[in-house]
């Protein structure tokens, strides 16, 4: 399993913190949960599309809801870094979330079908 931070590094204003964001995520969301507390982030910052997805809600099952990850400035990206996390382009980040989605599909239940 491996854990990943991307390099949107895109420039926004949270609070009284203005900083470069980029994407931490993983295989798991236990891994990455487990890497976040290395990390020093809180779990309330985990952004769950299913959960906090803006403008609206991912739908379970969908390609949104496998975007899952923390958002971290550029000081806890080179951290995460330091830490063992695999730096990718966000194009790479997306190919790892398309393939995530795509064998979360191959391992669902067909519709119609029992567990």
């Amino acid at each position: 399993m491996t854990v990943y931070v991307d390099d949107a590094r895109i420039p926004a204003r949270v609070g009284r913190l203005s900083s470069t964001w980029s994407h931490l995520f993983a295989d798991t969301q236990d891994e990455l949960h487990e890497f976040a507390v290395r990390l020093g982030l809180r779990r309330s910052w985990f952004q769950d599309p299913t959960k906090t997805g803006k403008p609206f809600k991912a739908k379970p099952g969908s390609r949104a809801a496998q975007n899952w990850h923390y958002d971290v400035t550029e000081g806890k990206r080179r951290q995460a870094v330091v830490l063992g996390a695999v730096e990718v382009s966000s194009r790479e980040a997306v190919a790892i979330i398309d393939a995530r989605h795509r064998a979360a599909m191959e391992t669902a239940p067909a519709q119609g079908q029992s567990a």
